[in-house]
């Protein structure tokens, strides 16, 4: 089923005034929405940020900056932080009552709905890193997404028990690696304790030559 975009999300507008959040966001394609100084190590940002958006918790934010990994920008939900500040350059938006939260942060992390974009984005729209797609535009793409919220909720649950599942083989293998490492250094360390030491050549044979280029394939 299609549906426009406008009625999945409604756009954010909230304004940062008096700079009620200190803490300014910016879009990490592995993290998500992170504080600058996570990200760069440094602040980016103005010390104004009251024409800043204000940024809730479980709010979108979609950055037009394009990369190898997000070639038609990022869209990411800010789960880190209570609130924080995002450049107005970004667009800022909320679920709908029809979408599941959850799955939209799935959705977005497809290429599904990368055709909309590059359409609206037109040809040559590309200028410095940044796509040009104007705010009405991109809230009028239509996306082809159930409109069941109970199957909605189920293939959420599914990608989070896949990356869960993922998650965990990472730990599993990071795990591997460090008893790997220790048991190498103190196989090895032993064995200089109670073996004597030899020359590379005593134990191996260095072969030296030219390539046969008949070799090659």
């Amino acid at each position: 089923m299609k549906v426009p975009f406008y009625k999945i999300a409604t756009r954010v507008t909230r304004k940062n005034k008096n700079n009620e959040s200190r803490l300014p966001l910016t879009i990490s394609a592995q993290y998500g929405l992170v504080d600058q100084v996570t990200f760069f190590n440094k602040v980016v940002a103005s010390s104004d940020m009251s024409n800043y958006y204000l940024l809730h918790k479980g709010e979108f934010a979609y950055n037009k900056s394009y990369s190898g990994d997000y070639p038609w920008g990022a869209i990411k939900r800010l789960d880190r932080y209570d609130q924080g500040a995002l450049s107005s350059l970004y667009i800022c938006f909320t679920p709908t009552d029809v979408i599941d939260s959850d799955f939209l942060v799935h959705y977005f992390e497809s290429p599904k709905w990368h055709r909309e974009v590059s359409n609206i984005a037109g040809e040559g729209a590309r200028n410095h890193g940044l796509l040009n797609i104007a705010v009405p535009d991109f809230f009028n793409t239509q996306h082809c997404i159930t409109n069941n919220k109970t199957e909605q909720r189920k293939i959420a649950d599914f990608v989070n028990l896949v990356n869960e599942r993922i998650e965990t083989q990472k730990k599993v293998i990071e795990d591997l690696k460090r008893l790997k490492y220790a048991i190498s250094k103190r196989v090895f360390a032993e064995m200089g304790q109670h073996h004597p030491v030899v020359k590379l050549g005593q134990l191996c044979s260095i072969k030296t030559g030219k390539l046969d280029a008949n070799a090659m394939i």
